[in-house]
């Protein structure tokens, strides 16, 4: 297992900084839409409906943070997002009605998003080398903090109470301030020149755009662990419920000490399109297990699902380490916090259109739906490594192999 923090250096800070902020992340994924609803006494439908306008800003705001950061240095757009989100996350006090918890989640909503693709910059310009490796290695650290932020909010949704749930915002709210002052200790990165052309050059690049597509597509399998595995076991299968915290816990710890080292293999723009390949045939190997363990007894289920959640797993390592190395690769340096702001755009829509989808395919379908979302999967990797080739066209003007781009990093 690597270690949770690098020994020295501006990478060090980063990773503390990211860890703490995950562990506030944690507290507000695991009983955030609880303290609206259960605290707040606000309707479900009035929650879902702030987060999905919420949802529907942050995806404007992750490609102007992105672009922001670049003009005018990402130290301290991302560190003023932090402060934000921790503002914002502080009005959930406040947020005694739907437009105060509308207008305070969708303040904190927007600030993530833009603090997401203004971290961009800061991991390519401190990341040595190989900044796609070491994005690599905080989405290990962002597993162990959201877990960690996981188990403290167990302890509010137990106890129940107003002032437990306060708690929870309040500690929330601390760990963005928290990680704020942590980023300010790293040194300014300085603006970049800006490219020749067209202010918002990312959502003119046609080929990066439809590896954003893809890329979106293929993201909807975070959702598979988190929506459609458990209400398959509950609904479909004789498997123990315990086996839901089970499989999470399992992903968690493969992720974790194992996500580097399948980044490694990972670097060029070719590498990482024949691991979307393997990564959408290893979500449709898992689609197929996890569909087979229905109307079987509880021993063959629980081994069907546990094999599923393995192989989908290692397609998850895959499809992660190729998102790094595709986003920042094909990213001119000049225009990282936009193109990667861009790139989000992807998983913005998966986290809206992934969960609906699922539970019609794979819960309200049944068996036909998993085949075809692993098909689904399995086309969409097929597809990326023609679409990588387009982006390496000369018409297009590229410089794709990630040794340039990491040469003018290093210097």
């Amino acid at each position: 297992m690597p270690h949770l923090l690098p020994d020295s250096g501006p990478q060090r800070t980063i990773a503390a900084s990211n860890f703490v902020y995950t562990v506030g992340s944690g507290l507000y994924l695991t009983a955030g839409v609880l303290y609206f609803t259960q605290a707040v006494r606000l309707p479900a439908a009035q929650v879902g409906l702030g987060l999905a306008m919420a949802g529907a800003l942050a995806l404007a705001a992750g490609i102007a943070g992105g672009h922001l950061a670049d003009r005018c240095g990402a130290r301290g757009v991302y560190a003023a997002t932090l402060v934000v989100q921790a503002l914002a996350t502080a009005g959930f006090m406040l947020a005694d009605s739907f437009w105060p918890f509308v207008i305070a989640v969708c303040a904190a909503t927007a600030a993530k998003g833009a603090g997401l693709a203004a971290r961009s910059p800061i991991i390519r310009h401190h990341g040595g080398d190989r900044p796609q490796e070491f994005r690599a290695y905080l989405r290990a650290v962002t597993n162990v903090g959201i877990s960690l932020g996981a188990v403290l909010a167990g302890w509010a949704v137990q106890v129940g109470t107003h002032s437990a749930y306060q708690l929870l915002v309040i500690g929330n709210a601390i760990a963005f301030a928290a990680s704020a002052a942590m980023v300010f200790r790293l040194c300014p990165v300085e603006p970049e020149p800006a490219l020749r052309g067209p202010r918002w050059i990312a959502l003119r690049d046609r080929p990066y755009l439809a590896l954003t597509l893809l890329d979106g597509i293929m993201a909807i399998q975070f959702k598979v662990l988190t929506v459609a595995v458990p209400l398959w076991l509950i609904a479909a299968t004789a498997a123990p419920h315990w086996l839901i915290s089970g499989t999470m816990l399992m992903n968690t710890v493969v992720v974790v000490t194992c996500q580097m080292r399948a980044s490694r293999s990972i670097d060029t723009p070719a590498a990482g399109a024949l691991a979307y390949r393997r990564s959408g045939f290893a979500f449709l190997l898992a689609c197929v297990l996890i569909s087979l363990s229905a109307g079987i007894p509880a021993w063959a289920a629980t081994t069907l699902l546990l094999a599923g959640v393995t192989v989908h797993t290692i397609g998850e390592l895959w499809h992660s380490a190729a998102g790094f190395e595709i986003s920042f690769a094909l990213a001119p340096q000049q225009a990282t916090g936009q193109y990667l702001g861009v790139f989000g755009l992807g998983a913005g829509l998966a986290e809206a259109v992934g969960p609906a989808l699922l539970i019609a395919l794979c819960v309200t379908w049944g068996r036909p739906g998993w085949y075809v979302a692993g098909a689904l999967f399995a086309l969409t990797g097929l597809a990326a490594p023609l679409v990588v080739r387009w982006t390496e066209h000369p018409r297009h003007g590229r410089q794709p192999q990630p040794e340039s781009a990491h040469q003018r990093v290093a210097a």
